[in-house]
């Protein structure tokens, strides 16, 4: 292997210059100097016998052979933190590393918990969670840099062969109005009463809008009737927003519980409807599956899931590294796979 013309440092540069878009800044985030990052790349470039970045502009661009080392470079490195994580696992959670990835709402409100459980019962595990838009998050899945993830979104198409998607549990979607709004005192709102609310609502371009939009629209709410009257960037600053009076809002009831028991908010029924989501838990049943990963879906996961609910990859899958030697009725509602 002397003779490979490449090193593990000079790969992870030139991730790092890909990523952060220049020598400077991808020097800053290794900790090392900017000549000895540009030191490297010479010398990766004069072993490879090509260039790879266009010198040309102010940004650091990849040619197309440092576009495809990259691709390659990012294989080798995922591979080589499996590597390290297998050998880890050989401390029966004496360590070692989860990662847990999530979609914003989830990542926000659910995550938490679930991990605080676990690290009460594991403190010597390490735990990343890492909270992203639903796409971004399943192709962390399925590149192997995150163990499993919860989400509240669509898994993009071209994963759901690679991916295992299981139902994980249903998120209710609440109306939240004002304690103080005249509805907050009738006790059961109409579908006809929503349309002459002033609502707030995230930006109509974000991901957790439009999964809202797809759940009302599947209980017969015509969100095109709904008046939008102000645009937020954040959950946060749409409960603020209600709870100063400014409007109405549907939001996931895991993000209220604290509000509700403050009495800050008022959680307002719908007649005849309940607005639900459904949670998926996604892994990568190709993927080194850790023995922290193991416990965290063992123990943890079925404590927020429904009663009866287990986790059941394919049993084909090769998901753990080889050892070495040694009930009542409710209203309508909906349920879309999210």
């Amino acid at each position: 292997m002397s003779d490979l013309p490449f090193t593990l440092d000079q790969l992870r540069i030139l991730k790092a210059i890909a990523s952060e878009g220049s020598f400077k800044r991808a020097a800053d985030s290794l900790y090392v100097s900017q000549p000895a990052v540009s030191l490297q790349v010479q010398n990766l470039e004069r072993q490879l016998d090509v260039p790879l970045f266009d010198r040309g502009g102010r940004r650091a661009q990849l040619t197309e052979a440092g576009h495809l080392l990259l691709s390659y470079g990012e294989k080798i490195l995922t591979l080589c933190q499996e590597t390290c994580r297998a050998i880890e696992d050989l401390q029966n959670l004496q360590g070692g590393t989860l990662i847990v990835g999530a979609s914003q709402t989830t990542g926000t409100y659910l995550l938490p918990r679930m991990i605080g459980l676990f690290r009460q019962k594991y403190p010597d595990v390490s735990v990343q969670l890492q909270v992203h838009s639903t796409r971004r998050t399943s192709w962390s899945v399925s590149n192997g840099q995150v163990d499993l993830a919860i989400i509240g979104g669509e898994v993009p198409t071209e994963l759901q062969e690679t991916l295992h998607i299981m139902p994980y549990s249903e998120d209710e979607l609440a109306l939240i109005l004002p304690v103080f709004h005249p509805l907050a005192k009738v006790g059961t709102v109409h579908k006809e009463d929503l349309y002459k609310l002033q609502f707030i609502a995230l930006d109509s371009q974000s991901t957790i809008r439009k999964v809202i939009d797809h759940v009302l629209t599947r209980c017969d709410i015509d969100t095109r009737r709904l008046k939008i009257e102000m645009e937020l960037n954040s959950i946060e600053a749409i409960k603020n927003a209600v709870q100063s009076g400014l409007g109405a809002a549907f939001v996931s009831i895991s993000a209220i519980e604290k509000e509700l028991q403050m009495g800050v908010l008022y959680r307002a029924t719908i007649e005849g409807v309940v607005v639900k989501r459904m949670l998926s838990l996604i892994v990568n049943p190709h993927r080194y599956r850790s023995k922290a990963a193991e416990a965290f879906s063992r123990e943890i996961l079925p404590q927020f899931a429904p009663p009866g609910w287990q986790e059941n990859p394919p049993s084909s899958a090769p998901i753990t590294a080889p050892k070495l030697n040694s009930a009542s009725s409710q209203p309508a509602s909906s349920q879309p796979t999210g």
